[in-house]
């Protein structure tokens, strides 16, 4: 069975490394639904599809403003 990358599962260390943030941090997020990240859960382990948190970074992603 292959995976595609965009499918790969990461810890909630490496998605927290990937997202610049704490592992703590989305453990709060997941919990209190703040940004609604999807994440899979296996038994006690938190995982997330490098695709969902691509998906997350370009809702994230806002314009610079104004550019001349």
């Amino acid at each position: 069975m292959s995976k595609s990358i965009s499918e790969r599962l990461l810890t909630r260390k490496q998605a927290a490394e990937l997202l610049g943030t704490t592992e703590g941090t989305l453990a709060v997020w997941s919990c209190t639904k703040r940004y609604g990240l999807p994440f899979v859960k296996i038994g006690r382990l938190v995982k997330y599809k490098l695709s969902d948190l691509e998906a997350f970074i370009q809702r994230r992603t806002q314009s610079g403003g104004n550019e001349a």
